[in-house]
């Protein structure tokens, strides 16, 4: 990518310290992903993805910018997408998921909190990742405590604007939510300039529909009983999903999905019939996060499903098509968003029943619970979810971890226990 240095240069970025990363990252990718047998062929798009993850799409949104487009930064699927397309920005998801950053996340951080909001307050502050150097605008919410305090330390680097999420799910919260939609609504068309019309939103309503209906699509495939692509390129396509062109990434993806459905047919799998089946359940896993999912594959294990923000949360449930107004449409946006069950929710009975509900469509011997260290609501909201698992004869192990490697040996002699007990 050493084409891309004079671009790199113009955003500002710390280009010592990225040239680490450059090394880092192939190596870190080869020995997951590139040794896997049996890949579909339509793996060879995301291939590409990863090695032009600094380059192609930095100068795509380069060249948006030069047009005079905007481009925006968000941390969190609660975050409308359809708002920032609508408003003609380029969006982008910004969580970072490598040690790497940490670092410069501690200089202006506590070192006792989530390593997720350690790592992408680090990328911008250490200016060593393009996406956050190409942002115009980042915009937070109050999922937890370390990210809302985040936000106020990004805000001295690059303008940061925060949605106000709701911490509960009554009638009041529904419209609070629409007016916290409303407001972002305001806020992306003084940035860009452009108005958001009716006819604009349900445009990108209907375009994030789609990209959700290709993730639903490649998910169904791994319910099979053969199931025709491992669960780290499931998890790679779907962090990919977050930063791509829209329309490329779901005309690839659904060609990729071809090749699954034709795989599932001539029963062609990648795992071994005696491997588990798993679930994961917990944090967002970002790029270039693939430790666990890498742990329990080469275990005797297959991950099936993710019940986490880079998984199922990320696409399941449809934006409603059939609004008309703006208030119609705010009002779909705001449902739709708050159907997502993350740990923030109190209370939250309704991610019981989404874990419990996964773990039988997509036919999983066992759950894997994987929280963030210092993450609090994620590991205290694990009790109630143990028990609910229990009570439903599905066994479950909690791994607790950061980015480093340091406990990989240990998380594996659990594993293997835990794949050993279910078999």
């Amino acid at each position: 990518m050493a084409d891309y240095r004079e671009l790199w240069g113009r955003l500002g970025m710390d280009l010592e310290k990225h040239d680490v990363l450059c090394e880092v990252l192939p190596q870190l990718y080869g020995g997951v992903y590139l040794g896997q047998e049996n890949r579909p062929e339509g793996m060879n798009y995301y291939n590409f993805v990863v090695s032009e993850v600094h380059g192609l799409r930095i100068k795509e949104l380069d060249d948006h910018k030069k047009q005079g487009g905007k481009v925006v930064g968000t941390f969190c699927v609660f975050v409308p997408d359809e708002l920032i397309l609508a408003a003609g920005a380029a969006g982008v998801g910004l969580c970072a998921g490598s040690q790497f950053w940490i670092e410069d996340g501690e200089k202006v951080l506590p070192r006792n909190i989530c390593p997720l909001v350690k790592a992408f307050t680090g990328a911008k502050v250490g200016g060593t990742c393009p996406y956050f150097q190409s942002c115009d605008m980042i915009v937070g919410e109050t999922t937890c405590d370390a990210k809302k305090k985040a936000w106020e330390v990004l805000d001295d680097y690059v303008d940061t604007y925060v949605m106000d999420l709701p911490q509960m799910k009554r009638d009041k919260d529904y419209k609070k939510w629409s007016e916290e939609i409303y407001d972002l609504k305001a806020k992306l068309e003084k940035l860009t300039g452009n108005e958001i019309t009716e006819a604009k939103l349900a445009e990108a309503i209907k375009l994030c529909n789609r990209k959700r209906l290709a993730l639903l699509r490649l998910y169904s495939a791994r319910k099979a009983l053969n199931v025709p692509i491992s669960g780290k390129d499931a998890l790679l396509i779907s962090q990919i999903a977050f930063y791509d062109n829209p329309e490329r990434f779901i005309e690839m993806t659904n060609k990729l999905c071809e090749e699954l459905e034709e795989r599932i047919k001539n029963e062609v799998s990648v795992s071994k019939k005696d491997d588990k089946r798993i679930l994961i359940s917990g944090t967002p896993m970002a790029v270039p996060n693939w430790k666990i999912h890498h742990i329990l594959e080469t275990s005797g294990a297959i991950v099936v499903a993710e019940e986490t923000c880079t998984g199922t949360r990320y696409f399941e449930n449809l934006v409603d098509e059939s609004a008309a107004t703006m208030d119609e449409m705010i009002n779909a946006l705001a449902d739709r968003y708050l159907k997502i069950n993350c740990a923030c929710f109190t209370p939250n009975k309704g991610r019981e029943d989404d874990i419990i509900r996964l773990a039988k469509e997509f036919k999983a011997d066992g759950v894997i619970y994987n929280s963030l260290q210092f993450c609090h609501t994620y590991n205290i909201e694990y009790a109630n979810v143990e028990k609910a698992l229990k009570a439903a004869g599905i066994p479950v192990l909690f791994i607790e971890s950061d980015y480093s490697n340091d406990d990989v040996g240990q998380i594996q002699t659990r594993v293997e226990a835990f794949l050993e007990m279910i078999g």
